[in-house]
C-alpha cells in the first residue's frame, strides 16, 4: 500500500511521521527493570548508555563531555566552537545566556567570527583524554580537511562529521569536496557522520565506511531549518529508513553493522524511548543535556545553526535548568515531563514491553496515535 499521497495534480508526497506520531506497544511479557541492559558498543568502545553528547556549546564543554563519560556515556565536543576559539570562554557563554533575545543572534555571529585554533583543539581534546574516559570530536565537513590532523594528532578516539545535511556525493565546481569514503579509509579512527534522513542517502553514507550515521538534521528545538530552507525529516519515518538502509547493507557487505544515532528533536525521555523503537542504536542529545546545571549554556541552548555568518538557521532558546546532570541521566525525577531520569524511563520502557536490551526493542511494536497537547492519554 503506497504511503504516497497526493499534493496537486503535478506533485505526490510521502506521508512521513514525528516521534509525536507513534507509541510503542507493550506485549504480554514484561521484565524486571533491573535485568534490562543499556550498554551500546561502537567499534571497540563500550558504554553503559546509549545517549552522545550533541557538540553543541550550551550543551558540552570539555567539563560536561568528561561528566557524562565518567556517567557511561559519550560526549562530543564542537571543534569549531568557542572552547577552539577562545582561551577562556566562559565569560563569552555566561554573556550569551544573558542577551535579550533581539540582540542573541548578531552577537554571537561576532563571537563565533574569531578563528579556530589548533593549538586549543589539542589543549581541549588532551584535557578530556586525560580524565581517562573516550574522547570524540566533532567537525563539519567544511572544516574537516583543515583541522583533521590536528584532532588524529590529538589522539581523538572517535571522529565526528556533524552538517545539517552529509551526503556521500557532494558536488562543487568551486571547491574540492570531502571525499568521505577515502578520508574515512584512511584515518585510524572510527567515523560517526551526518545528518542523513533518506534511506538512500543513509545507504551511500554507510559505503563511505563510516561506522554510524546520524540520522536527522540536529539542532532539534534551537534549530529553524524547516523555516529557512523548508527541509525538514520527521524522526520516526526517518529512523525507520535508516534502520531498513543498514540492514539491507549488511546483507550487502557481508554482515557490517553500521550503528543508527538519532540527531534532534529528543527533547524528552518518550521521545528517546520511541527512537530506539523504531530503529535507533544510540541517541545525540542537546537539549535534554542543556537543561542541567552544569549545561555551559546556563538554561540557553543554541547551535552551530543559529550563528551562522550568512544564513542563520536556528536561534537561541530558553530551556532553564531542572537538576544535575546526574538527576537529568538517573534522576530520581521531581516531574512527570521527561526530563529527568532519562536512564531510568528508557530501562522502565523496555520492561514494561518485555525486552531486555536495546537491540531487541527495536522489534517492538509501534502505533501511529498522533499526539494531541492537552489530551488526556
Amino acid at each position: 500500500m503506497s504511503s504516497e499521497i497526493e499534493i496537486g495534480k503535478g506533485k505526490r508526497g510521502r506521508r512521513g511521521y514525528s516521534l509525536d506520531d507513534i507509541a510503542v506497544i507493550p506485549a504480554r511479557r514484561t521484565r524486571d527493570p533491573e535485568d534490562v541492559s543499556l550498554d551500546w558498543q561502537i567499534d571497540a568502545y563500550q558504554f553503559g548508555l546509549p545517549f552522545i553528547g550533541a557538540p553543541m556549546d550550551s550543551a558540552m564543554s570539555p567539563e560536561t563531555v568528561i561528566a557524562l563519560g565518567k556517567h557511561g556515556g559519550l560526549g562530543v565536543l564542537d571543534l569549531e566552537g568557542l572552547w577552539t576559539r577562545y582561551d577562556d570562554p566562559a565569560p563569552l557563554l555566561a554573556e550569551i545566556a544573558q542577551l535579550p533575545a533581539e540582540m542573541a543572534t548578531a552577537r554571537m555571529q561576532e563571537l563565533y567570527s574569531a578563528p579556530i585554533q589548533a593549538e586549543l583543539i589539542t589543549a581541549r581534546l588532551e584535557q578530556i583524554r586525560e580524565a581517562g574516559v573516550t574522547v570524540a570530536g566533532a567537525l563539519t565537513p567544511q572544516r574537516t580537511q583543515q583541522f583533521y590532523k590536528t584532532v588524529v594528532d590529538a589522539g581523538v578516539d572517535i571522529f565526528v562529521i556533524r552538517g545539517t545535511t552529509v551526503s556521500a556525493e557532494h558536488v562543487s565546481s568551486h571547491a574540492e569536496p570531502l571525499n568521505l569514503k577515502q578520508f574515512i579509509y584512511e584515518l585510524d579512527v572510527p567515523v560517526i557522520v551526518g545528518g542523513a534522513a533518506t534511506y538512500t542517502a543513509a545507504l551511500h553514507l554507510m559505503r563511505t565506511g563510516a561506522a554510524g550515521v546520524l540520522v536527522g538534521f540536529g539542532g532539534g528545538a534551537a534549530a529553524t531549518t524547516r523555516r529557512t530552507l523548508g527541509l525538514h525529516a520527521p524522526m520516526a519515518t526517518a529512523l525507520a529508513d535508516v534502520h531498513a538502509a543498514r540492514r539491507d547493507y549488511m546483507d550487502e557487505s557481508g554482515g557490517r553493522y553500521v550503528h543508527v544515532i538519532a540527531d534532534g528533536g529528543l527533547g524528552t525521555s518518550g521521545d528517546i524511548v520511541k527512537a530506539f523503537g523504531v530503529g535507533a542504536d544510540a541517541v545525540m542529545l542537546g537539549t535534554a543535556l542543556a537543561r542541567s546545571t552544569e549545561a555551559p549554556g546556563r538554561g540557553m541552548h543554541w547551535g552551530a545553526e543559529a550563528h551562522h555568518p550568512e544564513l542563520p538557521r536556528g536561534h537561541r532558546v530558553e530551556l532553564g535548568t531542572v537538576g544535575s546532570l546526574e538527576q537529568v541521566l538517573f534522576g530520581p525525577g521531581r516531574t512527570a515531563i521527561g526530563e529527568l531520569n532519562l536512564a531510568g524511563a528508557l530501562r522502565r520502557a523496555l520492561a514494561t514491553t518485555g525486552y531486555v536490551d536495546l537491540k531487541e526493542f527495536q522489534r517492538v511494536d509501534v502505533t501511529v496515535s498522533p499526539y494531541q497537547p492537552g489530551s488526556v492519554v
